[in-house]
């Protein structure tokens, strides 16, 4: 009996961890990863104070500040509505709840576009100028592409 006990907590576990796994992966599979979101997720932040926070950029960010820049993404709206000018593009979909504490707070950064665009659920690719913020990135987006349009 105690042997059976035994087998059963293993096959238990086995299939725990595996369902975790997969679950995991289901999680990641969505995620964007591309060399120009390496540069984005390459900014540190200082915090001087508990309501500070300034980015630190390195040099391989800091050569396209001004430049065209393009990031695949998903579209996740600050404000309500199906035409989107202003928004935040995120490495991850908006419904894999970002601040529930499952997937933690994606990269992400503000987009100015030139003209609306149609919210959707899938990847879009944005083209705009990159612009890097010095002051604090509490009340500031410290990265942005602005006068960003739909790239192909």
């Amino acid at each position: 009996m105690k042997k059976l006990l035994i087998l059963a907590g293993v096959v238990l576990s086995t299939f725990t961890g595996w369902a975790q796994s997969a679950q995991q992966h289901a999680l990641r599979k969505d995620q964007m990863d591309s060399l120009n979101w390496g540069i984005i997720g390459s900014v540190k932040f200082r915090s001087p104070k508990a309501d500070e926070y300034y980015a630190i950029y390195n040099e391989m960010i800091s050569r396209f500040s001004g430049r065209q820049f393009e990031l695949e993404g998903y579209i996740v709206p600050i404000k309500n509505g199906m035409k989107q000018s202003k928004f935040m593009l995120s490495t991850l979909p908006i419904n894999q709840c970002f601040y529930c504490g499952k997937n933690g707070i994606p990269t992400m950064i503000m987009v100015e576009m030139a003209e609306p665009v149609k919210f959707t659920f899938k990847p879009v690719t944005i083209k705009g100028i990159l612009k890097l913020d010095d002051r604090n990135a509490a009340v500031y987006p410290p990265i942005s592409l602005i006068g960003a349009v739909p790239s192909p």
